[in-house]
């Protein structure tokens, strides 16, 4: 089964870490990443950009109505994502629990719907 890792951390406060925390955080990432690949495990994931350079869309009375930045202020914000496969829930929290961002954020972990073709 399908998961999407969805990674939710407050922006702010990693814009202030210093460059050797962020470089280390990277390199976590990476290892992490390289992990789960080896394991058969990803099938996508990015990094988002900050929500400054978000658009939300909405349609309201057929006008499509643009507003810059998230829809909503959270005290976190989704900065990326693993799409990833997985026997079960279980085996997707495990992998979800060792995203280095699970220590100073929070990472939901959502079943994918899989419609038939």
């Amino acid at each position: 089964m399908q998961y999407l890792l969805m990674i939710y951390q407050n922006e702010v406060e990693y814009a202030k870490n210093d460059a050797a925390t962020a470089q280390k955080l990277m390199a976590e990432y990476q290892t992490f990443t390289q992990g789960i690949i080896q394991s058969g495990n990803f099938k996508a994931g990015d990094r988002l950009r900050p929500t400054t350079t978000a658009t939300t869309v909405r349609v309201r009375d057929g006008k499509t109505l643009t507003t810059d930045g998230p829809f909503a202020e959270t005290r976190e914000q989704l900065g990326g994502y693993y799409l990833i496969e997985a026997k079960d829930l279980n085996a997707a929290i495990e992998i979800a629990a060792r995203i280095p961002s699970a220590r100073i954020g929070s990472i939901e972990v959502r079943p994918i719907w899989v419609y038939d073709k």
